[in-house]
């Protein structure tokens, strides 16, 4: 079983070394075990080069059945790990970086208070991939983000709005855009995903959709939204972002609203894995969730 899990390491990692390294091993015990297991099958996994380890067609049909397999005994073990009162072992979930701002954290916090014995392990990452694929039980993303065949649970709140915003010394200095055509005239801070693709400026009033796409006096990474947001505070422009994250500005006086009639509302955050993976640790999770929604709604 040793031998597998580190096969399947230098499968997805394509080499010896990253794999060795997320391991704790040396590149020189994963080759050995590698070979130990061609020997054992009698057939090559990889083809070696001094560039490149490919798998072999045999390496590639081996792990695309075992994958699945050492998945479900992960959660064997897991279960056994729970199977006192005391939920136990270890949940890992792959987010987009949005819910890490002011939504996930307070649910965490309260979840690992009821659950003393689990390990939350949190993977950021705004890449549309299975997360599944990438070792964890489940993911967080936006609904249309989600594959068609999988389990959805909701997560925080269930509407949020792209909201605008500049601070009142920006303002001062320029005359306060009427429409979101007028945008493209101001100097606009602008967010873009971790593909290198920019956060879309959608509006929409009365039945009325406006598209625009201003240069950006600012472009930065949506991991650098906090820091987009505090030059926002100081007068550098226009900024389009989760209303969520700039509510407290507004309150303080630091932001003021951009165009509050043409903020667009969408979905919020998913809960979402297949519906063959459900271990104890995110079993317990997912009824945590129920609880919040139905503490919600009786208030």
């Amino acid at each position: 079983m040793d031998e597998l899990a580190v096969f399947l390491a230098v499968f997805k990692d394509k080499g010896f070394r990253v794999a060795a390294k997320k391991l704790g091993l040396s590149p020189s015990t994963v080759s050995e075990r590698i070979t130990a297991l061609e020997v054992r099958l009698g057939v090559p996994l990889f083809i070696r080069t001094t560039r490149s380890v490919m798998p072999t067609e045999a390496g590639r049909t081996l792990a695309e059945r075992m994958t699945p397999l050492l998945d479900e005994m992960r959660l064997v073990l897991n279960d056994v790990a729970s199977s006192q009162q005391e939920v136990r072992g270890t949940l890992k979930l792959n987010v987009t970086g949005a819910v890490m701002v002011d939504i996930l954290p307070p649910l965490l916090d309260r979840f690992l208070s009821r659950h003393p014995g689990l390990h939350v392990e949190i993977m950021v990452d705004d890449r549309l991939i299975e997360a599944t694929a990438e070792g964890c039980d489940a993911g967080i993303r936006y609904g249309e983000h989600l594959a068609k065949d999988i389990i959805a649970v909701p997560i925080g709140p269930r509407t949020q709005r792209l909201a605008l915003a500049a601070a009142p010394s920006y303002l001062d200095s320029q005359s306060a855009p009427s429409h979101p055509g007028e945008l493209v005239d101001h100097d606009c801070i602008r967010l873009k995903y971790s593909s290198g693709a920019l956060i879309p400026w959608e509006f929409e009033r009365e039945g009325e959709t406006v598209s625009v796409n201003p240069a950006g006096r600012l472009t930065i990474g949506v991991n650098g939204a906090a820091a987009a947001i505090d030059l926002a505070r100081s007068g550098k422009g226009v900024i389009a972002t989760f209303e969520n994250w700039l509510q407290p500005h507004f309150a303080t006086g630091e932001l003021l609203p951009v165009l509050p009639a043409w903020w667009t509302a969408f979905e919020g955050p998913w809960l979402y894995f297949p519906s063959r993976f459900m271990s104890a640790p995110l079993r317990a999770f997912v009824d945590f969730l129920a609880g919040e929604r139905e503490g919600l709604q009786d208030r």
